[in-house]
């Protein structure tokens, strides 16, 4: 597991997770036959990219500090899937992961506000994580409607 050494590392992994939500969910687009999902899946690519955008700005602009012991005791690999889709990847295993996706980013972004006391930063992450709910939220629907329905 990485150890986090300073602020920038912790925002470059967010970043970086971000943008591999950004391709996970394009991915998943172009491979749906389900065109209200193919949809979905391309809407949160847009959102995901704009979840990078405002991470970006946060590390551009210096504005998130915490201190080095947290930094090392975030644990945030544990919070990220690293599993990516495959030509034959069933609709209801595509679900599945991206329900996963969403819990670890929600859990990643919930961790880091609590880690701050930069009350703009912990609005920010809050709102993030809450995002990522609701994305999860609408993979729950569709796999009860879809999936759970048809078994």
């Amino acid at each position: 597991m990485k150890d986090f050494n300073n602020v920038d590392e912790i925002l470059d992994f967010a970043i970086k997770n971000e943008q591999q939500a950004v391709d996970f969910y394009r991915e998943l687009a172009a491979k749906t036959q389900n065109s209200d999902m193919r949809e979905t899946f391309e809407k949160f690519a847009i959102e995901e990219v704009g979840h990078k955008a405002k991470l970006t700005k946060v590390k551009e602009d210096k504005i998130f500090t915490i201190n080095k012991e947290v930094i090392i005791d975030l644990k945030l690999a544990d919070y990220v899937d690293h599993v990516r889709p495959s030509e034959n990847m069933s609709y209801q295993d595509a679900l599945i992961l991206a329900m996963k996706r969403e819990k670890s980013a929600f859990i990643l972004y919930t961790k880091l506000a609590s880690k701050t006391t930069n009350k703009d930063l912990q609005e920010l992450f809050l709102q993030l994580a809450q995002e990522e709910s609701k994305h999860k939220m609408m993979f729950e629907i569709e796999y009860d409607e879809v999936i759970l329905r048809e078994n």
